[in-house]
């Protein structure tokens, strides 16, 4: 069975802790440096509740993907989402270290690619990577999405700016 996505919950909040906690290491290269706090129920509670207050303005879809027990292994995001000419959005997610490489990643991309194309109706998902990420690489092109340039020193991660593949996925590739 696939892995499922569905909408962020306050519900989810301790067991978020957990991954992050749980993840820390592992997730710190491909993540902004983060304080202390943020690996607390306050802080996972403040992130839900930004994500909330972001989905209920129509500019994010914050999910998180569930593993065949319906247990949360992850999140995946829709953010920036924009209508009119543009009918675009901006694409993150992540594993905790203890379910990374047994394809929920791919599977929750794959699903949410359709909520964006069919519920949403954008026209373009936009997705980037550090360029040493190989692995979000691979799950990218697998949904098929396009590698189409670089973007030098594009988000602060680990503690420095750092350059980035660029990726998107149209609806007429879909």
């Amino acid at each position: 069975m696939p892995a499922i996505t569905r909408l962020i919950s306050v519900n989810d909040v301790e067991r978020l802790v957990e991954l992050q906690l749980s993840s820390r290491l592992f997730l710190a290269p491909w993540d902004p440096v983060r304080a202390d706090p943020y690996f607390t129920v306050a802080g996972q509670q403040a992130e839900v509740d930004n994500a909330l207050a972001r989905h209920s303005r129509g500019e994010a879809m914050p999910h998180v993907i569930l593993d065949e027990a319906s247990q949360v292994v992850g999140r995946i995001t829709f953010s920036g989402i924009t209508y009119g000419a543009f009918q675009s959005c901006n694409l993150g997610y992540w594993v905790a270290q203890e379910s990374n490489g047994r394809g929920y990643a791919t599977d929750a991309v794959r699903a949410m690619t359709a909520v964006a194309f069919k519920e949403l109706g954008l026209h373009r998902i936009q997705a980037e990577t550090l360029i040493p990420n190989a692995r979000s690489q691979r799950i990218l092109e697998r949904v098929g999405f396009v590698r189409y340039g670089i973007a030098p020193e594009y988000l602060k991660i680990a503690g420095r700016w750092q350059d980035h593949f660029m990726y998107q996925l149209l609806t007429d590739s879909h």
